[in-house]
């Protein structure tokens, strides 16, 4: 069997390089008892010469076997034409896999790496020992987010391939936050397109990468692009230039470049040594390599024993460069013929050795194109090799750092390696260290940004009419962060934290409530206790002069009724103080509740009873038979029990309860009592207004009447005060919030109650202890 191959060969090393490696693997291939034995490939090679037409014409030449082209024809003067294996450029290869189609061949290229043809459907035949550009793209993606560059260029040809990259690369650029700061396709036969390139990378330097979608073949002028740029230059694949275009490039760039991983393969290197080079097509260029492999500088790994007797002007020097990358045409050659042999012993052709050729050939390509889908099998390096789902090879790549010496000198290092089928964290490696950074990079590794990165507590606003990655840093709104550099958004912190001053990080908010530890809080509670003394002081007084007329005048009881609920108003002020809990929430409103009412009623009682006194002594007055102290009682029963029975309806439907206010001041937690029913807590105020109203009322049009003693002019005056009080209570407390709004209530309470105190029973203490003489019946008797 005899297969054709397509083969474009020229003066190239990497492509002499090739070729040896097809010839290699055919040899062995043929050598080998186990692999078609009996069978003996054979191959046709053409030369291309790096021209479409050239090309196409060697590819009717293998299908129909003529020199002369003639559609449809078939001059069959060798054997069985199996498979097209060829080394074509991506756009050549695409061409050529229209034509190929038609006949069923299957076509194998080992250079090729075009992403529209992954396509199964539109290319059914065509395999690749290469893998496709899309995860050469998803590796140029990785390079860039690890370096963190999101600011870049593409130039990329004119060819339908490299603008499919493009596409792809732009996507996953801007998916990874970056953007592309210009696209510009060339064409080779347009220099003048090369120019604009040129004066638009230099007139842009802010941009310090930029990334390279064309073939080699492609970059002809690429030399005069990055002469002095200062930039660098991601490439798809490895430059090579001329000697004159070497000399050109300096260390003003930095050049990182994808490459198929290189493997050495044993018996290649052997067959390099050991070949009759007689046996091989030769050229004066040819003879050169030769004779440079003879050389005492060439590495023992691949240097020849032999002596040379060919007189020659120059003498190529011994290059080992391109040894691991005809892996590809090895991996190309070796696929067809384990496909070839898995296809003729699986007895699905019936045929024998000793029948004619020309029934296999009737089987031949559609039955290979079977086999060859699910070939699998180790390699002389012990790879497992087998075509994926888009009938490729998984093959990785090495990130390789160019380096450019003077005197057009070039150094490779290997710096990193991108795997796509490796595991997330293992598939991008690279050593910043090994690389080589341009000479005009003040900073290692260089940053290539529109703009400046916002740090936490920042977040990014892009620019108006402008690329994502152009953007202004804007700091974080009050409650909301940023833990990382260049977020999108700032975050929001839970409820019960806060941002700290600098917005990179959330805080507990503080919890503010009125504590007897602040001034505040101190001052209050000093007054309750002060004001507190001075109620007992007045009590004891009163208690001591018990039997003294200005003591027994207006009820003596219920003046200490009066004295011991403004003693215990005055106290409960504490309980506003601290940290509210529950219970605290619950006492203090009541309890506030029912000792005011108690106050209150005590002296509506007390009014009463000046106003009933005083018409009692009138002659034939119907009010004598009430007087006494069972009415002065009753409508203190009363009051307090009606307030009783509001606290109890408020206490049992929605009593208060301490309530953590996060939106009334910023950054702060307010530990609040709620009052729950708003409806319950002015009920309680109201009635304790009424009360107050009323006594006020009867105090007031009481106050001239002729008694000595007559509490109603002081009575008057208290409630003046008391309602004064608690009616500018109501809007400060309302316009008041947190430990503020505590500190009015308890003011609130403790001032109304020194007034009704102090006017009350200042007087008569200020009578008792300063003029006796005033607090006796004589005097009474006298004034009456």
């Amino acid at each position: 069997m005899i297969s054709n191959t397509l083969f474009p060969r020229s003066y190239y090393e990497e492509n002499y390089f090739d070729y040896l490696a097809f010839v290699s693997a055919v040899e062995e291939i043929n050598n080998s008892s186990e692999l078609l034995p009996n069978i003996t490939l054979g191959f046709h090679l053409y030369e291309s010469y790096r021209n479409s037409f050239f090309a196409f014409g060697a590819a009717m030449s293998i299908i129909t076997g003529m020199d002369i082209w003639v559609p449809n024809y078939r001059c069959k003067t060798s054997g069985t034409l199996a498979a097209i294996i060829e080394g074509l450029n991506s756009e050549e290869s695409r061409q050529m896999s229209n034509m190929f189609r038609m006949y069923h061949y299957p076509q194998i290229s080992f250079i090729s790496q075009s992403l529209l043809m992954s396509d199964t459907v539109k290319f059914p035949f065509f395999y690749r020992t290469v893998p496709s550009e899309l995860h050469l793209c998803a590796g140029i993606i990785s390079l860039l987010k690890h370096f963190g560059w999101t600011w870049v260029g593409i130039i990329a040809s004119d060819d339908e391939n490299s603008l499919r990259m493009i596409q792809i690369l732009k996507e996953g650029i801007e998916q990874n936050g970056g953007c592309t700061a210009f696209i510009e396709t060339f064409s080779r036969s347009n220099i003048m397109t090369m120019g604009k390139i040129y004066k638009i990378v230099m007139d842009m330097p802010s941009i310090k990468v930029i990334i390279l979608c064309s073939n080699e073949e492609n970059l002809f002028y690429l030399p005069l692009l990055m002469l002095n740029s200062g930039k660098i230059w991601i490439s798809k694949t490895e430059l090579n230039f001329s000697l004159e275009a070497k000399a050109k490039l300096n260390k003003t760039n930095t050049i990182l470049s994808f490459a198929i991983v290189k493997k050495k393969i044993p018996s290649f290197i052997k067959f390099i040594q050991e070949v009759n080079i007689t046996l091989l097509p030769s050229d004066h260029p040819t003879k050169m390599w030769w004779t440079g492999l003879c050389d005492s500088q060439c590495s023992k790994d691949i240097k020849r024993s032999c002596s040379c007797d060919i007189k020659l002007s120059t003498v190529r020097p011994c290059n080992t460069n391109y040894i691991g990358k005809s892996n590809s045409v090895y991996n190309a050659v070796y696929t067809l013929a384990h496909a070839l042999h898995d296809m003729l012993m699986s007895g699905s052709i019936n045929t024998t050795w000793s029948r004619e050729m020309w029934k296999l050939s009737d089987y031949l390509p559609w039955k290979l194109h079977r086999y060859l889908k699910n070939v699998h099998f180790k390699n002389n390096l012990d790879e497992e090799i087998f075509f994926n789902e888009n009938r490729e090879l998984n093959t990785d790549y090495n990130i390789i750092n160019l380096v450019y010496l003077p005197k057009g000198k070039q150094h490779r290092e290997i710096v990193g390696s991108y795997n796509p089928f490796a595991s997330q964290g293992q598939d991008f490696i690279i050593n910043d260290k090994a690389i080589k950074w341009g000479s005009t990079f003040t900073q290692t590794p260089p940053q290539a940004k529109c703009s400046e990165s916002c740090p936490p507590g920042f977040m990014k606003l892009t620019r108006k009419e402008e690329p994502i990655c152009c953007f202004d840093c804007i700091p974080c709104p009050q409650g909301e962060i940023s833990n990382q550099s260049d977020m999108d958004n700032c975050m929001k912190c839970r409820e019960d934290h806060w941002s700290n001053h600098k917005r990179d990080t959330c805080i507990p908010k503080l919890i503010i409530f009125l504590s007897y530890e602040e001034a505040l809080g101190m001052a209050l509670t000093t007054s309750s206790i002060f004001f507190s003394l001075i109620n007992a002081i007045i009590l004891g007084i009163f208690i001591h002069y018990r039997d003294t007329p200005i003591v027994r005048a207006n009820n003596r009881n219920i003046s200490y009724i009066l004295i011991i609920s403004i003693l215990i108003c005055f106290l409960c002020s504490l309980m506003f103080i601290g940290r509210p809990e529950p219970v605290i929430c619950i006492l203090r409103n009541t309890t506030f509740g029912m000792t005011f009412s108690i106050s209150l009623s005590s002296i509506l009682a007390k009014t009463i009873t000046v106003v009933m006194a005083f018409h009692a002594t009138k002659p034939g007055s119907k009010l004598r038979k009430w007087m006494g102290s069972r009415i002065s009682y009753t409508i203190i029963l009363s009051c307090s029990l009606f307030q009783c029975v509001l606290c109890l309806i408020w206490v049992f439907t929605a009593p208060p309860f301490p309530y953590l206010n996060m939106q009334s001041e910023t950054g702060s937690i307010l530990i609040e009592c709620n009052e729950g029913s708003m409806i319950a807590f002015y009920c309680v105020l109201g009635f304790l207004g009424f009360l107050a109203s009323i006594s006020f009322i009867t105090a007031f049009l009481s106050r001239n009447l002729p008694a000595s003693f007559n509490e109603a002019k002081y009575i008057t005056f208290s409630m003046l005060v008391f309602c004064s009080v608690w009616i500018t209570f109501i809007p400060t407390y309302l316009s008041t919030r947190g430990k503020y709004m505590v500190a009015v209530e308890i003011f609130a309470i403790q001032a109304s109650s020194a007034g009704l105190l102090g006017c009350i029973f200042m007087p008569k203490c200020c009578i008792i202890l300063l003029r006796p003489d005033m607090n006796s019946r004589k005097y009474l008797t006298k004034n009456n």
